[in-house]
């Protein structure tokens, strides 16, 4: 009866750490980040179509020193850089050197082996969309651009009006701001004295 009991316990205790084992400490699934930041540089991966039948990782990174995207894809089949497009983002973004700017970009999926960059300039307020791919007569690699807008407005400049009394000119001169009129509602006539 004592031996019975002593592999009882024992095939209990085999139990509860094969059950703690597979909850806590089995194989875990390695994932790489898509993206990652470091000081002035931003740099993020998705696939980029150069040939169908092999799938490429893009490798898309952000210079914000020199206001370059620059854009690169690793053959598998050497497991080399093939080289890389480039892109100036000063121009494309209409930004001036020494601006401060800051750059929002992450890629998305479009179709099969196939992904876009997103970027966002948040100063600007603008979005570009681009893609990866193989050059003219499957030459090199370029960077293409999709699309480009803004997804905010620019706020208005102030209204720079001659100089009051008192003020240098070209001294912007803000309106006051009225509430939008009521629908339906009558104009109230506002007497205002004149001093003299």
């Amino acid at each position: 009866m004592r031996r019975m009991q002593f592999f009882a316990g024992i095939a209990c205790g085999v139990a509860a750490a094969l059950g703690a084992w597979a909850l806590f400490g089995g194989p875990r699934e390695v994932r790489a980040a898509a993206s990652d930041r470091y000081q002035d540089y931003v740099m993020v991966t998705g696939a980029v179509s150069i040939n169908p039948r092999i799938q490429t990782d893009g490798v898309w990174l952000l210079d914000y020193k020199s206001g370059r995207l620059l854009g690169t894809v690793i053959d598998k089949q050497v497991g080399k850089i093939v080289g890389f497009a480039e892109v100036d983002l000063a121009t494309e973004f209409s930004v001036e050197p020494r601006q401060d700017v800051h750059f929002m970009m992450t890629t998305g999926y479009i179709t099969q082996g196939q992904s876009a960059l997103y970027i966002a300039e948040t100063t600007t307020g603008k979005f570009g969309v681009y893609t990866m791919g193989p050059g003219t007569n499957g030459a090199g690699l370029v960077i293409r651009r999709h699309d480009m807008t803004n997804f905010r407005q620019a706020p208005p400049a102030p209204e720079v009006q001659p100089a009051a009394a008192g003020l240098p000119a070209g001294v912007p001169i803000e309106q006051p701001k009225l509430p939008p009129p009521v629908p339906g509602a009558q104009p109230v006539p506002i007497t205002v004295p004149v001093m003299k």
